[in-house]
């Protein structure tokens, strides 16, 4: 029978007696002295809310540039002015900073989220904020709350618990369901060659907000030094997601309250020899909280009616480019089909397994009886590939630069379990997902011909942004369809005001090639006249 905290104290204290031990299977220890020992030495009883303030950094999650040359996210935009209000009891949580407005969505507050949100940020203050199941987001002051779809509001109301004191506090809550165990941790070799000293450290798992298993290492000192959890990703499917704090970052801030200033975050296993995926991205956020203000936060986080009423529907916009060629829109991100005599190709997947599904049953109305034969994908980073299971699970073949062809294979097109939010791949895994056969990898060229349409895939190089960048080309329509190398703007959105490394790298490429381009397609923002762009880039009259 397991022991709640709250009932643990409860009986310590007014029974005056050691409560007693229960019945354990070989390798589990009795949480309640393990939590009871923490609470009590970083004063949980008597923090019932905080505010940290401090300098931030975030990752760009899902865009590393190389796999096997850069193991880590990274680095956006600093986050300064940082300031995080947590409020236990209420369940409340707010998020506030600046940040040089820039490319980065408005929806991104750091780290998993921010792959297909809302248009460019266009302010520097960044208000984020969370109560109970709802989350909102504020561009500016003064600027119109927009609601959070519900995967990010969860995650950012689990942010909350992933932290000393939000830990123990949600141990005390009903079905929280504690359980412990222990184990050596025997150090790493430090750069000087110097080896931590071992240490045994108790590990206690927790049920938080009824779905999350969530365990927290508690070393001899009884702080919590690392919490851990998973959340569900579309790429990389259950993703490790962890906060650490060391014992040197632990500062008293009066009343018997110890509180973290260093926080460091991981999104993705800490895995700088990629000995466990291809895909070893991990730091996402950290930064230093020197100033801790302890119950003093009473403003209400009232949830705003827009917020309570909003919906999230899948919408799927379709617009004829040229006989048999679609844009299929109404997302942050497209994708175009192509007919071809006795199959369909698709420029890229992205988002999700939603919007792909959504995507396939729009172009099966669009073009019926002819199978998605080719699934063309532009590049890796993730926002890009979040449907490639989908489109493989329909049985399309994937076109990609060979440089992703391992990432692929390894981390992302495989067997490993999606227990958290399984999708069609997991659920029913088709046989060529084990004999590989499901890919064409390109290095320089590759062509779809059937006699009378052709498509021209090229690689293109060398880029900043992402390395196996592929965009692809119809000679007969003269369209050329890209990712990332140029956005254009929505309706009513300002024209860029000058041209970046990658769209000067596309300008290159087209021009090396000789290719004849009369409309560019990006799966950003809607098509435009090749003349338009070549004008921005400072190549047109």
């Amino acid at each position: 029978m397991a022991i709640r905290l709250s009932d643990l104290i409860v009986a310590v204290t007014l029974i005056g007696r050691p409560v007693v031990a229960q019945e354990l299977p070989p390798g589990y220890l009795d949480p309640g002295p393990i939590l009871r020992a923490a609470a009590e030495a970083i004063g949980v009883a008597n923090l019932r809310c905080v505010a940290i303030s401090g300098s931030a950094y975030a990752g760009m999650v899902g865009q590393q540039r190389l796999n096997g040359y850069e193991v880590d996210w990274p680095r956006g935009r600093p986050l300064t002015n940082y300031t995080r209000t947590m409020n236990w009891d209420a369940g409340t949580m707010i998020e506030e900073f600046d940040r040089e407005p820039g490319n980065n969505p408005a929806s991104w507050k750091h780290g998993l989220g921010w792959l297909g949100g809302t248009p460019p940020q266009r302010n520097n203050r960044q208000r984020f904020m969370v109560n109970g199941e709802y989350g909102w987001h504020i561009d500016g002051p003064g600027s119109d709350p927009v609601a959070a779809p519900p995967e990010d509001a969860a995650r950012w109301q689990l942010d909350m618990w992933l932290n000393p004191h939000g830990f123990l506090k949600a141990a005390m809550k009903p079905g929280a369901n504690p359980k412990a165990t222990w184990r050596w941790e025997l150090g790493e070799m430090g750069r000087d060659g110097a080896t931590t000293v071992p240490e045994k450290v108790a590990i206690v798992s927790i049920t938080v907000l009824g779905k999350y298993r969530v365990d927290a290492t508690i070393n001899s000192e009884n702080l919590l030094q690392r919490i851990h959890t998973w959340v569900p990703d579309p790429v990389l499917g259950d993703m490790n997601y962890e906060h650490e704090f060391t014992n040197a970052s632990y500062i008293d801030i009066g009343d018997g309250v110890r509180f973290p200033t260093g926080w460091h975050q991981h999104e993705g296993w800490d895995d700088n020899y990629q000995a466990q995926s291809i895909n070893a991205g991990h730091n996402a956020f950290g930064g230093t909280m020197a100033d801790i203000r302890a119950n003093d936060c009473d403003d209400p986080v009232t949830v705003p009616d827009v917020v309570r009423r909003a919906e999230f529907p899948t919408v799927v916009t379709t617009r004829e480019l040229a006989d048999g060629v679609w844009l299929l829109g109404g997302s942050t991100h497209n994708s175009v089909a192509i007919e071809f005599d006795n199959y369909i190709a698709v420029v890229e997947a992205p988002l999700d397994e939603r919007r792909s599904l959504a995507v396939i049953d729009e172009v099966a109305r669009l073009m019926p009886n002819k199978p998605i034969r080719f699934l063309v994908n532009t590049h890796q980073h993730h926002d890009h590939i979040g449907g490639l299971r989908t489109y493989m699970h329909i049985g399309a073949t994937i076109i990609t630069q060979w440089k992703n062809y391992e990432f692929y294979t390894r981390d992302v097109l495989n067997y490993a379990p999606r227990t958290l939010d399984p999708d069609m791949l997991s659920l029913w895994p088709p046989t060529e997902l084990a004999e590989g056969y499901q890919y064409e990898t390109v290095r320089e060229n590759y062509w779809l011909n059937d006699g009378e349409r052709s498509m021209h895939i090229s690689y293109v190089h060398p880029l900043a942004h992402a390395e196996g960048m592929l965009i692809a080309y119809l000679p007969n329509e003269r369209i050329l369809i890209e990712a990332d190398l140029f956005d254009s703007p929505e309706p009513g959105d300002p024209p860029p005001t000058g041209a970046t490394p990658a769209n000067r790298t596309l300008l290159g490429h087209v021009q090396r090639l000789g290719l004849d381009v009369e409309t560019i397609v990006p799966i950003h923002g809607p098509p435009v006249a090749w003349s338009e762009f070549a004008r921005m880039v400072g190549a047109g009259p």
